[in-house]
């Protein structure tokens, strides 16, 4: 199996390339080295060109510049990515673990009659072909395995993979056939939201809030603890359910799983679906006055106490450690 290209689909945001498709590049750089093959890549949307012909490493960039790109169709995107997969001979296509990757990597695969490496944490390429491992059962087990045939689709959790930028050179190019305009699925209207904050699953750090902030009026003690330490509030799924958080925000195995440096969990019991979607990051902080509260089974440190209490005393302590 040596040889064998791998194809990297690169999430065009703006004409900036999205840090986890960067983390999905620079592993797939990983892999193409392993297998004796070369990384070509796929970008979408305005501005693709000029965003594949920064990409490092790349052998190929495969583009394609419609404005109907500029919201995500299911059809026309894995259409697009399936056009680069025939064209570049790959037999691993990666993407990132994104909202978006989630929804496209299915289709492709379909697409390829084939099946889909989700979540996954690591990855090997051996003579026997390519090796991952993923977490299963909301997180309490992993699971390794090997693709016994090619193409492979696999997507990658945000925030554990390394970028690499080493490559050098510029990538050849090569335009898509442009979607049809008569697509089934039309975009009639988009809400931006009036504030506009860092994804999830790019934080390096998260304070969520679950049931114990007692209402959505409280979360404010939480918005402040992030600000301090440059992060992004997450929440529980029991909270985005009851409208105290938009489900952007929700944290968990029906939400984003997350990655981040710093974890800070506030008032959230840790039920198994949210412990399945916080449990890869790196430091995780609990702060529940349950001192039998299932997070504080995965905590690196935790609190017990009330944290309408510990949470200001934190932040003031941080300030006056950092000076900010």
């Amino acid at each position: 199996m040596s040889g064998t290209h791998v194809l990297t689909f690169v999430e065009n945001d703006g004409g900036h390339a999205r840090r986890p498709s960067l983390e999905a590049l620079g592993e797939a750089r990983r892999i193409a080295a392993a297998s004796g093959g070369a990384v070509d890549a796929v970008v979408l949307g305005p501005g693709a060109r000029a965003l594949g012909a920064s990409l490092t490493g790349v052998r190929k960039v495969f583009y394609e510049e419609s404005a109907l790109f500029v919201a995500f169709h299911l059809a026309e995107a894995a259409g697009a990515v399936l056009e680069a997969v025939k064209a570049s001979g790959a037999g691993v296509v990666v993407m990132s673990a994104t909202s978006l990757g989630r929804e496209l990597a299915p289709a492709v695969a379909a697409d390829l009659k084939t099946c889909v490496g989700a979540d996954v944490t690591e990855t090997a390429w051996t003579a026997e072909g390519l090796t991952i491992l993923r977490p299963i059962y909301a997180g309490k087990a992993f699971l390794r395995a090997r693709f016994r045939r090619l193409p492979a689709v696999i997507t990658l959790r945000p925030s554990v993979f390394a970028p690499d930028d080493s490559g050098s050179g510029a990538p050849a190019e090569q335009a898509l056939t442009p979607p049809r305009e008569d697509a089934r699925a039309r975009v009639v209207e988009t809400i931006e939201p009036q504030v506009v904050r860092q994804d999830l699953s790019e934080a390096e750090t998260i304070v969520s809030g679950g049931r114990g902030l007692r209402g959505p009026e409280n979360f404010g003690i939480l918005e402040s603890l992030a600000k301090t330490l440059h992060g992004v509030v997450g929440a529980s799924r029991a909270v985005c359910d009851a409208g105290w958080r938009p489900h952007s925000d929700q944290v968990g195995q029906t939400g984003k799983t997350v990655s981040p440096r710093l974890y800070i969990a506030c008032g959230i019991s840790g039920a198994i679906q949210h412990l399945a979607g916080m449990s890869g990051s790196k430091n995780i902080v609990a702060i529940n006055k349950d001192p039998n509260a299932p997070i504080f089974q995965v905590a690196d440190y935790g609190i017990v106490g009330d944290l309408f209490e510990v949470v200001p005393a934190l932040e003031a302590e941080i300030k006056k450690t950092t000076g900010r």
